[in-house]
């Protein structure tokens, strides 16, 4: 079993809903739902689209899949993840947009926003101690020798490339799109999430998310709010 710590809207926010229709599952309660015909997206092409992360479910990474250090228990993990919230403060990122980012769209800040990258780095710091180390066949999996040289010292020093100075937030709504079908894709998701880009994303809970057994699912165990959010 792995573990790991993601910001998601609360179950039952408008925005879960729309991306749970949209990826074809909802992490909250395990329902699926059929990708729907569109006129310029055939429903199959949508389903095998948002395939991958359909499994991952929506959300955006804050630490990565772990699994967990001998020396603790998953009891201890949750205990520790509640009280982290209950002391530390919601905040709001000013905009989000839908952004592409190489071949697949997420929805991400319109531009760097501070409090975010310190929220994410203080959880990945404060949360370390729970993290299993990686094995070799892990680290290989994440090629290395692809990466810069300080995303190879984040991912021995923190099991994941992409934190700290490399974190960057994003809520991830396809797999790798086909360069032909970019245009369409952007289209179709603009339309889709209207209602919640160019404006701004409340932060107002953390969340700890499982999966079973490697390749499984990913379901929302937890989620709790962060200190001043509103219910």
């Amino acid at each position: 079993m792995r573990y790991a710590l993601y910001f998601t809207p609360p179950k039952d926010d408008p925005l879960n809903g729309t991306a749970a229709l949209w990826l074809g599952r909802d992490a909250f309660t395990g329902e699926t739902y059929p990708a729907p015909d569109h006129a310029d997206l055939p429903a199959a092409e949508q389903f095998e689209l948002t395939a991958e992360p359909r499994r991952y479910a929506f959300h955006a990474t804050i630490k990565a899949p772990f699994a967990l250090a001998a020396s603790v228990t998953e009891k201890d993990l949750l205990q520790v993840a509640e009280d982290f919230a209950a002391r530390t403060p919601a905040f709001e990122i000013p905009e989000v947009v839908l952004g592409q980012l190489g071949r697949f769209f997420a929805l991400v800040p319109a531009s760097l926003h501070p409090p975010l990258q310190d929220f994410a780095a203080t959880v990945v710091k404060f949360f370390e101690p729970f993290r299993a180390a990686l094995s070799e066949a892990d680290i290989a999996r994440r090629n290395p020798e692809k990466l810069s040289e300080r995303q190879r010292v984040n991912l021995l020093r923190w099991g994941y490339p992409y934190v700290m100075d490399d974190f960057g937030f994003h809520m991830t709504l396809t797999g790798q799109v086909p360069e032909e079908r970019a245009g369409v894709m952007m289209s179709i998701l603009s339309e889709r999430f209207a209602s919640f880009t160019g404006r701004p994303l409340a932060i107002t809970g953390l969340a700890v998310f499982v999966e079973e057994a490697r390749g499984a699912p990913f379901k929302a165990h937890s989620w709790w709010p962060l200190a001043g959010a509103e219910n």
